[in-house]
């Protein structure tokens, strides 16, 4: 019931914060996402105990060969323990900040954080598809609420990309379910089907277009900067340290599982797409003023060597994958803390107009310089480990892919470095004069972000034991 449990704290929440006045929304958020660590944290336990008491099935639409069957192996509790954590952190952050209709934007926020939780512990592929849809759709109307002058047009781009590769995915499904035996939507009705080589080489590209739009790698990206920039900063939170492993987690759960032949097919092509993605993120971060698009290309290029490793296929390169999904959600949520700090503080993102921060604000300062340094990988941050290991096995599996993708490092070092020497280095100016320290909440979140960058940058055993058993299993198909 644990699991279950990780779907209903977060979603009966939401529906009771629309009917909320005042700051009980905020507060009911606050409660539901401790909760939600709590059961999180207990469910983790209960994995290494009693994995089988984490498992919960149930007739949903018997006609249809469907159930509400959910579980937790070890990649869907890492995803699900960063999706709390993730929440929470957002919450703290924005604790001290004013929402106009804060019932709608608390209730949104809730639900979309129990479609997150449902896709990570579904194993029907209808339940999978309906939780996907359930976290996508509070979004939409997040960044069209609460965004920036831009947030319909942009929106809109968000909308259409997703729900074309929502469809996609959707006929895939369909046609899976069509073939299996016992007409189930079950994962292990999926897994076990014997599908012709050109049966999956096409539906391989349905499901595949669909995880990449999520992730984004190249050429499905072009909505991600301008989400980014538009949405409101918690709402980019979620996206990027959350919403985007969707995607990832797809190829993992879904893709490699059920279509093996299919990815063997496509996966220099795939690995091509990750690599371009790369270098073009990384170069197009690299002439960015703007600190919101620079972020949004560094998360592209992050996501798009994840999905090298992911379709490497070795045990380095999946298991330095899984570490970094964590990773990744952990660093880049800290990073986006900082810009929204710097936004509500100052008003500007662009980083030209800032400067001296470290004069006014050492304690900001000395967490971006350490949480950024955990982006780009440095020795004894969460970083490296991951990294590390996806590249031994790109290494391993072509040794050219492994050196065009490690390009990446370089030009990461180059934007993140400059982006911290134009933000907290130099001298004041007339705004940054008047910049004030972190308040108590952003400590806080951002205390807990860099306690998670430095234990697991030295001790990364806990998440890579974690995980450990769904790597043996992807590698069997």
């Amino acid at each position: 019931m644990l699991t279950v449990l990780l779907i209903l704290i977060p979603f009966i929440a939401g529906l009771i914060a629309f009917g909320l006045k005042g700051s009980g929304p905020k507060k009911l958020a606050m409660v539901a996402s401790l909760a939600t660590v709590a059961t999180a944290i207990g469910a983790w336990c209960r994995l290494g105990t009693a994995p089988a008491d984490l498992s919960f099935a149930a007739n949903w639409i018997p006609q249809l060969g469907s159930q509400f069957k959910v579980g937790l192996d070890g990649m869907g509790m890492m995803l699900c323990l960063l999706t709390a954590i993730a929440f929470l952190l957002v919450f703290i952050n924005i604790n001290n900040r004013e929402y106009e209709s804060s019932s709608s934007f608390y209730g949104l926020m809730l639900l979309s954080q129990a479609g997150l939780t449902g896709v990570f512990t579904a194993f029907d592929a209808l339940q999978f598809y309906i939780f996907w849809e359930l976290a996508l759709i509070p979004v939409y109307f997040l960044c069209s609420l609460w965004g920036g002058e831009k947030r319909i047009a942009v929106t809109f781009k968000f909308f259409v990309y997703t729900f074309l590769g929502s469809l996609l995915m959707l006929v895939g499904i369909i046609y899976l379910y069509s073939q299996t035996p016992d007409h189930s939507f079950s994962w292990e009705s999926f897994t076990t089907l014997h599908l012709g080589a050109d049966q999956q080489n096409w539906l391989f590209w349905l499901f595949f277009v669909a995880f990449a739009i999520k992730m984004p790698i190249f050429p499905f990206h072009t909505w991600q900067p301008d989400t980014y920039e538009q949405s409101p900063t918690p709402v980019t939170m979620i996206l990027s340290g959350v919403m985007v492993k969707m995607g990832l987690f797809g190829l993992i759960r879904w893709l490699l599982p059920v279509l093996p032949e299919g990815a063997s097919m496509w996966t220099d092509v795939a690995i091509v797409l990750s690599i371009i993605g790369i270098i073009y993120a990384s170069c197009i971060a690299m002439v960015q003023s703007d600190l919101k698009r620079l972020i949004a290309y560094s998360s592209i290029a992050h996501i798009g060597l994840m999905s090298a490793a992911i379709f490497s296929k070795t045990e380095q390169g999946m298991q330095g994958a899984l570490l970094q999904m964590f990773n990744h959600g952990i660093n880049i949520i800290g990073l986006w803390i900082i810009v929204e700090i710097i936004q509500q503080r100052l008003k500007v993102k662009n980083m030209d107009d800032l400067g001296g921060i470290a004069q006014k604000a050492p304690r900001m300062a000395i967490f971006l310089v350490i949480i950024s340094l955990a982006n780009i990988g440095l020795p004894l941050t969460n970083g490296f480990v991951g990294e590390f290991l996806m590249f031994s096995g790109l290494f391993h599996y072509n040794h050219w892919f492994m050196a065009i993708a490690g390009l990446g490092i370089i030009l990461a070092a180059v934007y993140t470095l400059n982006m911290i020497q134009k933000v907290i280095f130099g001298n004041t100016n007339a705004l940054t004069e008047t910049t004030t320290d972190l308040q108590p909440g952003e400590t806080l979140a951002l205390s807990v972000v860099v306690a998670i960058i430095l234990i697991l940058g030295v001790y990364p055993k806990p998440i890579l034991d974690l995980v450990s058993s769904t790597t043996a299993a992807v590698l069997k198909f």
